[in-house]
C-alpha cells in the first residue's frame, strides 16, 4: 500500500499492541491504535504533520500540496481490529487511516487506499474538509470507477488526546427528573454577541462558561442546558456553496470529539475546553445535556464524500438495502442511516455515550431521530438491541436519557411509545398548546390531558409524568415572539425559495405579519407569549424552554434557520425584553416553590373530572361534564388543584405539602365573567398570577371569596392560590360531578388588600417553601 517516498523511518518504535480499547488511547508512555474493519486487505496509520496549517482547529485547510505523512503497515489484526502501539507517539499527534480492500460499488464496498479516513474513535479533530473532489472515493465521471486523488490535504484529521484534568471537586448536579428545566441552547448563537463576553471567547464553550452568560442562565432558574450537537460535525456542499454553514450541527461525523469550531485554542484545547465548560456549569448547579445525532453521519447517500465509516467498513457502519446495496436505506432524509443491526455499530454508540458521561462529565442525552435507533429491521422495535443495551449498562442507564421519538420512516412517529426509563420530547404538547391558545376547535380534553402530564401517552407503562418533555418552541421551527408574530414562514434567506421548512406550524400573527407599531397587537402579542410560557411552565412533566425565548429573540419569521450562521440566528443581547424575562424567571420561580406543579406521579383518578387532587371547572364555578367536555366551541376551563393531596414524599421520606390553586385559562375571544367556585373548596383566594396584568401578584392583591366574580379578559390565564382552607375537605363535601351546597356557618369575609413583597426583591438564592427533592 505504502506509495514511493512515503516509508516508515528505521527507527520508529513499532510494537505489537492491543485489539481494545478501539480508538487511539495514550496511556502515559505511549499510544495504542486500533481500528475495526471487516472488509480490510490491509490497513495503514498514517501519522500526519502540522505542515498543512490544519492545526488550529478552527480553521480549514487551503494548502492544497502534499502533507507530511509518515504511513505504518498494520499487521496485526484480531477480531477484525487492527492494532499497533507507538511507544513514541504523545498527545497532539495527528493521524487517520487508509484502508484497501474490494472496490465492488454495485455491492456496496468502498475501499479506497488513496483517501486518508478519519477514526470513528476520534477524541480531537483538527481542521475541516473543504469539498475537493479528493475527498470523493469515486470519479464524478464514472461513479463504478474509484478516484485515486489523496485526499489528505483536503479532509480533517484525528488528534491523539490526553486525558488529564483536574476536575478538582466537579460533581454531577443530579437535579431530579421533575425538579428539572430544561434550556435549549447553542454553543455558538448564545454567546456570540454577548457584550460582557471577551470577543476571543464568543461562540466558544469558553464563552458559554463565561460568569455573565451562566449569570443570566442561573437568574432565569433553569436547572440544565441541553446543548445542540457538539459532535464534531461537517457543513454541507450545498450549503457551503451558497455562503452558508450547518449552523445547527446535525452532520455528525465523529462521536467522541468536541466540534473544533467551538474552541478558542488549539486542537488538543477543545476537550479541555469543553470540560471546562461542563464544570463551570456543575459549580452553578445546572446540569449539560447533549443532543446526540446516532442515526447517520455527513457521508451521505452513495455519492457522498468518503471521510471515514464508508472507507472502513460500509456493510457494518450503514444500512444498505438488501437487494441493491450500493444505495442506503434513508430513515433520516440525510442520505443515510447507521446500521443499529451490527455489534461494532452498537459498541461505538455506547462507547461514545460511555466517554462522555465518564470524561467529559456531561449528565444526559437527548437522542435525534430516536426512532431510528429502534429499527432493527425496518418496523421500529421498541426492545430492539439498542436500548437493551441502555437499559443494562450501568453508566448510561443513569443518566437522562431524551428521546426524540420520530423518525421519516414508515411507522416513525413513537410519541409513548419509548422504554420506561425514557423522556420523550412531546410533539402533542407542543400542537395542543399552540393550538388552544389560538382559538382553534375541539381541543379542550386533548389540552387537558397535555396540562396533567399526558397520562394517555405515558400513564399505562409504569412511566410517570416526567417521560413528557414539554415544550411549545425548539431549534426547528419558529420562536416563541415569531409564533405569535408569523402566520407564514419566512425562509428566503435559505436560498430555497421559502420551500424548506414546515408550512403548518399553528401560529397566529394576530392581526399584521411581522414587527408592527400598532400597539394593540404588540400587547396582544406579550400577552400570548405570557400565555404559552406560563402554561409550559405550570404543566405536569419537565418543561423545556427554547434559548433565546425568555429575551424576545425573532429569527424574523425564518423557520429553519439551520443554515443561519448569522444575525438571525444569535441572541440579540441589545435588544433584550426586559420584562418577559422577568415574567420568565418569575414564573419558574413559582413553579420551584410549588411542588404541586411537579408531582413525580399521577393525579390518582382516571378520568380528566371529579378526583380529589384534581377538578376541572366551568364558568360558572361548576364542574365540567362529559358534555362540556364534547363541546367543540368550548375555549375557558379552570382546572383545581390540592396542594395538599401529593402523594409522594420527600428524599427525605417527609410528606411534601403544598398551597391548593386554581387556574383559569380563557383562551376565547371574549373576556369571561368568572365565578369562583363555593366555600366547599376554599374560603378563601388571593391571585399570584395573572398574565392579562403581569405586576398583579408581586406587590398588593386583593382576596377574593367564594362564588365571587372576577373578570378574565380574553385570551389570558389566572393563578388563584387558596389562602384559607374549606371547613371541610372538597372530597368529603362533593359528589363526583359537581360540588354540593356550601355550608351555611362560613363567614363572609369582606375584600382585603394584602401587602406582598416585589419578586424582583427576593434574593435568588434564597431557599424555597419547599426545599428537598419531591
Amino acid at each position: 500500500m505504502t506509495e514511493p517516498g512515503v516509508e516508515t523511518p528505521r527507527n520508529r518504535r513499532v510494537w505489537v499492541g492491543a485489539p481494545f480499547p478501539l480508538g487511539a488511547n495514550y496511556d502515559g508512555s505511549g499510544t495504542n491504535f486500533s481500528l475495526f474493519s471487516s472488509v480490510a486487505d490491509g490497513v495503514e496509520l498514517c501519522l500526519i504533520g502540522d505542515d498543512d496549517g490544519a492545526h488550529s482547529g478552527r480553521g480549514n485547510t487551503r494548502d492544497h500540496g502534499p502533507i507530511e505523512e509518515e504511513r505504518l503497515e498494520l499487521t496485526e489484526v484480531d477480531g477484525h481490529c487492527w492494532h499497533v502501539y507507538l511507544p513514541d507517539v504523545r498527545p497532539g499527534q495527528r493521524y487517520g487511516y487508509r484502508v484497501d480492500g474490494p472496490w465492488e460499488p454495485s455491492k456496496g464496498l468502498w475501499c479506497n487506499p488513496a483517501k486518508l479516513l478519519l477514526d470513528p474513535y476520534a477524541k480531537a479533530i483538527a481542521g475541516e474538509m473543504d469539498w475537493s473532489p479528493a475527498c470523493f472515493g469515486y470519479d464524478f465521471d464514472d461513479p463504478d470507477r474509484p478516484n485515486t486523488d489523496d485526499s489528505a490535504p483536503h479532509v480533517m484529521k484525528a488528534v491523539v488526546g490526553d486525558r488529564f484534568f483536574d476536575w478538582g471537586n466537579d460533581r454531577p448536579p443530579q437535579v431530579p427528573l421533575h425538579e428539572t428545566i430544561i434550556y435549549e441552547a447553542h454553543v455558538r448563537g448564545l454567546t456570540k454577541t454577548h457584550p460582557d463576553v471577551p470577543p476571543a471567547l464568543r461562540g466558544t464553550y469558553s464563552g458559554l462558561a463565561h460568569p455573565a452568560v451562566i449569570e443570566h442562565l442561573k437568574r432565569l432558574g433553569v436547572t440544565a442546558v441541553e446543548l445542540m450537537p457538539v459532535h464534531q460535525f461537517v457543513h454541507d456542499h450545498h450549503l457551503v456553496e451558497r455562503g452558508l454553514r450547518n449552523y445547527w450541527g446535525y452532520n455528525s461525523i465523529a462521536y467522541l470529539a468536541p466540534h473544533n469550531g467551538y474552541t478558542s485554542s488549539a486542537a488538543l484545547g477543545q476537550v479541555q475546553e469543553f470540560k471546562t465548560m461542563v464544570k463551570a456549569l456543575h459549580a452553578a448547579g445546572m446540569e449539560v445535556i447533549l443532543d446526540v445525532v446516532y442515526n447517520h453521519t455527513a457521508e451521505g447517500n452513495h455519492l457522498g464524500p468518503m471521510l471515514s465509516m464508508r472507507g472502513i467498513d460500509n456493510h457494518a457502519y450503514y444500512r444498505t438495502m438488501d437487494d441493491n446495496p450500493r444505495y442506503y436505506l434513508d430513515f433520516t432524509g440525510t442520505g443515510n442511516s447507521l446500521n443499529m443491526r451490527h455489534p461494532h455499530v452498537l459498541q461505538l454508540i455506547m462507547d461514545s455515550l460511555r466517554y462522555w458521561v465518564l470524561e467529559m462529565h456531561v449528565d444526559g442525552f437527548r437522542f435525534d431521530l430516536a426512532s431510528t435507533l429502534a429499527r432493527e429491521l425496518h418496523a421500529v422495535d421498541r426492545l430492539s438491541a439498542f436500548f437493551d443495551l441502555v437499559q443494562q449498562d450501568p453508566v448510561v442507564s443513569q443518566v437522562k436519557l431524551i428521546a426524540e421519538p420520530w423518525d421519516i420512516g414508515e411507522g416513525g412517529y413513537q410519541v409513548g411509545n419509548f422504554p420506561p426509563q425514557w423522556s420523550e420530547w412531546n410533539g402533542r404538547y407542543r400542537d395542543t398548546i399552540r393550538d388552544f391558545w389560538r382559538g382553534e376547535p375541539s381541543t379542550l380534553a386533548e389540552f387537558a390531558y397535555r396540562f396533567t402530564g399526558s397520562s394517555d401517552l405515558y400513564e399505562a407503562d409504569t412511566r410517570r409524568p416526567t417521560a413528557s418533555i414539554n415544550f411549545v418552541t425548539a431549534h426547528d421551527g419558529f420562536t416563541l415572539a415569531d409564533i405569535v408574530s408569523y402566520n407564514d414562514k419566512h425562509n428566503d434567506a435559505n436560498g430555497e425559495g421559502n420551500n424548506d421548512g414546515e408550512s403548518h406550524n399553528r401560529s397566529w400573527n394576530h392581526g399584521a405579519e411581522g414587527p408592527t407599531d400598532d400597539a394593540g397587537i404588540i400587547a396582544f402579542r406579550a400577552r400570548q407569549r405570557r400565555n404559552l410560557v406560563t402554561t409550559l411552565l405550570l404543566s405536569q412533566g419537565v418543561p423545556m424552554l427554547l434559548g433565546g425565548d425568555e429575551l424576545g429573540r425573532t429569527q424574523g419569521g425564518n423557520n429553519n434557520a439551520y443554515c443561519q450562521d448569522s444575525e438571525i440566528s444569535w441572541f440579540d443581547w441589545e435588544h433584550v425584553d426586559s420584562d418577559f424575562a422577568n415574567w420568565c424567571q418569575r414564573v419558574i420561580s413559582f413553579r420551584r416553590d410549588h411542588p404541586v406543579f411537579r408531582r413525580r406521579r399521577w393525579f390518582q383518578g382516571r378520568r380528566i373530572r371529579g378526583i380529589e387532587d384534581l377538578a376541572w371547572l366551568r364558568p360558572d364555578g361548576l364542574e365540567m361534564t362529559d358534555d362540556d367536555w364534547d363541546a367543540g366551541f368550548a375555549r375557558a376551563v379552570a382546572v383545581f388543584v390540592n396542594g395538599n393531596s401529593i402523594p409522594t414524599t420527600d428524599s427525605y421520606g417527609e410528606r411534601v405539602a403544598d398551597d391548593t390553586f386554581l387556574v383559569i385559562f380563557n383562551a376565547s375571544d371574549h373576556p369571561i365573567e368568572w365565578k369562583l367556585p363555593g366555600a366547599d373548596w376554599s374560603r378563601r383566594w388571593t391571585i399570584d398570577l395573572d398574565t392579562s396584568e403581569p405586576k398583579r401578584g408581586t406587590t398588593r392583591t386583593i382576596n377574593k371569596r367564594p362564588n365571587d366574580v372576577i373578570d378574565v379578559i380574553d385570551r389570558s390565564m389566572v393563578v388563584l392560590r387558596s389562602v384559607r382552607a374549606p371547613l371541610h375537605p372538597v372530597a368529603a363535601t362533593r359528589t363526583m360531578g359537581h360540588p354540593i351546597d356550601a355550608p351555611n356557618d362560613i363567614p363572609e369575609p369582606s375584600t382585603q388588600v394584602l401587602e406582598r413583597t416585589p419578586v424582583d426583591e427576593i434574593a435568588p438564592d434564597s431557599p424555597t417553601r419547599a426545599e428537598g427533592n419531591h
